[in-house]
């Protein structure tokens, strides 16, 4: 998928250069406005990246650790979570974060709760948390 992004950016990057030679204004103007979405398109890459590499050096650290936690949340065949069972987990690990607060484990936790109830902005919410703490 990066691949693919990176050659809409260099397309789109070409096509913005070729507009700002062009000599006239309204294709100069459209030209930078378009050179700034392959800049946003890195920029959201890299952010993403980053999140992403620190996240899972976090889950390796924690595997190391032995201290994975058993969420307590019955599953669907499908391994989808009920969602009565993941509200009830929830509860029980939004309860030991606010305890807690200095402690990555229970953020880290806490994050997998709300990815269990799919909540995923609160779940990356506190997965950033959490890998701020581990350092």
């Amino acid at each position: 998928m990066t691949a693919l992004l990176l050659l809409y950016v260099v397309l789109l990057a070409n096509t913005g250069i070729t507009l700002l030679f062009t000599g006239v204004l309204i294709g100069q103007v459209m030209g930078a406005l378009i050179l700034s979405f392959p800049l946003l398109a890195v920029w959201a890459t890299i952010v993403e990246l980053r999140f992403g590499l620190a996240a899972e050096k976090l889950v390796a650290r924690i595997e190391a650790e032995g201290t994975w936690p058993d969420l307590g949340i019955e599953t669907r065949p499908s391994g989808r979570a009920i969602r009565s069972s993941a509200d009830a987990a929830f509860a029980k690990w939004s309860a030991l974060a606010e305890e807690n607060e200095e402690d990555f484990h229970s953020w880290f936790n806490l994050s997998l709760a709300y990815d269990a109830c799919g909540d995923r902005r609160r779940a990356r919410a506190a997965m950033r948390k959490a890998i701020g703490l581990a350092k």
